[in-house]
């Protein structure tokens, strides 16, 4: 039950009863401090004129039509002006327990998105070399959004556009091919742009020992061979780390595959038929200025080379035929320049406001207080599976999701590596393990948690109680925020706030030796409070361990002197 909710219909009622009608203005928002209570309403101040009285009157008439129509409400006050202030019983607070009890891990989910097909892009890396961190981030951001969009009912797609044609992808061939002939003795000089990875120089060899007649090879198959290697070779490890890192797509499509399949064509026919492109100087321009960029933009160049532009125009063209009501793009902050553009292509296609594009700022990475430098093409970048296998994909993907995505993230090694009440991840994974210790001491005790909606929840009455059920009934909300802003970071700082009331709580709470009924009264709490803790910690797709490492979790308990 909803505690807004449930104070806008009792207000809805008895506005109908005083034969007044609902203003489209009201506002029902928590006070500024919690003393005046749960919700305010500002309707009396908005319905005083059509109703013929002063504010606070008619605020007073409706808190005696409520204080008579339920008992869920502890207290109904009238402030200032005239709004209408209600502080919910403890009653009221209860019932969130049946609802965290009922939903298990579905707790947290609704339907604003059934009927929506949306498809969600991310990480889309060129397969020139291993993700780094920077890919990391955009992974857990793009995983997390589609299980956010799931729990909130709509239909998600995940899908990885791997961009196998173009400039790129000939340098990564001529890289492989030039280290494969400098591994073979050749006297060759670098060139002068690509890749120097020593990945590179390891696939090199790998292709050497597979076809060792390559070198007699024309060059330009034997570079081709070097090419198809290399890409399946990367993929596949981009794949793994990917799989590491709890992060999966439904679908990876192939730029390559628009090119063979005539989709490029398809859309130049298309904008050209409505006006929207033309020849000039022989090469194919797109009018981006009709969509507000700076200047016309070219999708084939006189060379007959085609553009990135192009190709992500045909693919966003294909996206819309396969039904997508919505596209979400998450792409890196260096591509800031090329949203206004990109938009307007899909304005073109007549599709207008259905793509949204989240960038994803930079991560610096710190290691003994040193940045350490990530570059592909030079090799100096720490790869996202040596971060992975340093701290864990736990870690990883809670920090990452820490904070917005357009905000720059530092990613301290040894912070997120640490076993301690300092780590933000095992801060929030360690109050969830707490409460299955207690319960699981609780069990050998022969002591079990109270049932929901039962008499013993009326032992549920000390400031500490209500809060932990006031901040679980929080938990849809911020669920459906965060998917309706695309911000996951909502809820690791939902979760760390949760944690920290558990943690509190249990400094000032023993529970096992409070006597068997408030004992069976608190272990429901708790065991409601690990559900919610586990549900939110799934859509970060971090873990939720009922046991944490028995050293570090002797010397927090040694922090908690009321427990017992």
């Amino acid at each position: 039950m909803k505690a807004k909710q449930y104070f806008e219909d009792a207000l809805r009622a008895a506005l109908t009863r005083l034969d007044l009608s609902w203003p489209e203005k009201t506002l029902i928002e928590p006070p500024r401090e919690r003393k005046f209570g749960d919700y305010s309403a500002n309707v009396a101040m908005l319905l005083a004129g059509a109703a013929k009285q002063k504010p606070r009157d008619l605020a007073e008439a409706l808190a005696a039509d409520l204080r008579g129509q339920s008992s869920h409400f502890e207290r109904i006050e009238v402030a200032g002006p005239g709004f209408l202030n209600v502080t919910f019983a403890q009653s009221f607070w209860h019932t969130i327990l049946d609802d965290v009890s009922v939903a298990g891990a579905s707790y947290g989910a609704s339907s604003p998105g059934r009927g929506q097909k949306v498809q969600v892009e991310y990480v889309s890396a060129n397969p020139t070399g291993p993700l780094h961190i920077g890919h990391g981030r955009g992974a857990a951001l793009g995983d997390s959004l589609a299980r956010l969009l799931r729990k909130t009912g709509h239909e998600v797609s995940c899908e990885y556009y791997i961009n196998d044609a173009g400039r790129q992808m000939r340098i990564l061939g001529d890289s492989v091919w030039l280290r494969l002939r400098q591994l073979a003795g050749q006297e060759i000089p670098d060139l002068e742009d690509f890749y120097r990875g020593d990945y590179i120089k390891d696939i090199a060899g790998r292709v050497h020992t597979q076809y060792p007649d390559i070198l007699s090879m024309p060059e330009s198959q034997a570079i081709d061979l070097c090419f198809t290697e290399a890409v399946d070779e990367i993929l596949a490890g981009i794949k793994k780390d990917l799989t590491d890192f709890r992060v999966g797509h439904d679908v990876w499509f192939s730029e390559k595959s628009l090119v063979d399949a005539g989709r490029i064509k398809e859309t130049f026919d298309d904008l050209t038929a409505r006006g929207l492109a033309f020849e000039q100087d022989g090469a194919l321009w797109f009018k981006t200025t009709e969509f507000g960029d700076d200047k016309d933009r070219v999708l084939r160049k006189s060379s007959g080379e085609l553009t990135y532009f192009a190709s992500d125009i045909a693919y966003h063209h294909d996206k819309f035929k396969r039904g997508f009501d919505r596209v979400i793009d998450i792409w890196g902050a260096d591509h800031h320049g090329y949203v206004p553009r990109m938009q307007g292509a899909v304005t073109a296609l007549g599709r207008q406001g259905a793509l949204t594009v989240i960038l994803v700022q930079l991560v610096s990475l710190l290691k003994d207080g040193e940045q350490v430098a990530m570059s592909t093409r030079a090799g100096k970048f720490e790869t996202l599976s040596d971060v992975v296998s340093y701290v864990g994909a736990d870690a990883a993907r809670f920090l990452f999701l820490s904070r917005k995505s357009d905000s720059p993230l530092e990613f301290d090694l040894e912070l997120v590596r640490r076993k301690s009440m300092d780590n933000p991840v095992y801060y929030v994974q360690y109050a969830h393990a707490r409460v299955h210790s207690m319960l699981a001491k609780a069990r050998d005790a022969g002591i079990l948690p109270a049932a929901p909606g039962s008499a013993g929840c009326e032992h549920l009455n000390t400031p500490e109680d209500l809060e932990l059920c006031r901040l679980m009934e929080r938990f849809p909300d911020i669920v459906a925020a965060a998917a309706e802003t695309l911000a996951p970071h909502m809820v690791s700082n939902y979760l760390s706030e949760l944690a920290a009331a558990l943690h509190k709580y249990y400094s000032q709470h023993h529970v096992l030796s409070a006597g068997p009924d408030v004992a069976s009264a608190r272990l429901l709490l708790l065991s409601c409070v690990a559900v919610t803790l586990a549900a939110g910690l799934e859509l970060l797709g971090v873990s939720a361990p009922e046991r944490m490492d028995q050293v570090s979790e002797d010397a927090a308990l040694a922090s908690s002197p009321a427990q017992g």
